[in-house]
């Protein structure tokens, strides 16, 4: 019957997480489960609770650092917005430190220069190097090192 208790805690543990969301009391869960493996099979008390700790301890010195590191990177790919920084574009319409249009990916956006002394004529190739907002800022290719 001591495997039922173990099962038990493991739920109850797993509940806790489910509420939480640290990493912790899901790898507390999974020691009960071993635990109660444990249990079943037969070894006793002792035996149960050095695998209860043997498996909590790797599992929060071990696995949990590796699911925060991987859980902090970025994703690979940009969305939305983000997606079009390093686009090209076409000017539609003189582009100024404070105002203009550009072509971008088969939409209009309105659009600045990034270099506030540049006036970007009618025609140019420009790159996207950020977006405010609703707003492309904006830089010639020729002019790119």
């Amino acid at each position: 019957m001591p495997w039922f208790v173990w099962l038990l805690a493991a739920a109850a543990l797993g509940a806790a997480e489910f509420f939480t969301l640290t990493l912790v009391f899901g790898l507390l869960a999974g020691a009960a489960l071993v635990a109660a493996v444990v249990a079943g099979v037969g070894i006793g008390l002792l035996g149960q609770l050095l695998a209860l700790g043997a498996a909590a301890a790797a599992g929060l010195f071990i696995v949990r650092p590796i699911a925060l590191r991987h859980m902090e990177q970025q994703p690979l790919t940009h969305e939305g917005s983000d997606a079009l920084i390093g686009k090209r574009a076409e000017v539609m319409q003189e582009v100024t430190a404070t105002r203009g249009l550009v072509k971008l990916s088969g939409e209009e956006w309105s659009a600045r220069a990034f270099d506030e002394s540049l006036v970007i004529p009618v025609g140019a190739l420009v790159d996207v190097m950020e977006i405010e907002g609703a707003t492309a800022i904006v830089y010639p290719c020729e002019l790119l090192p």
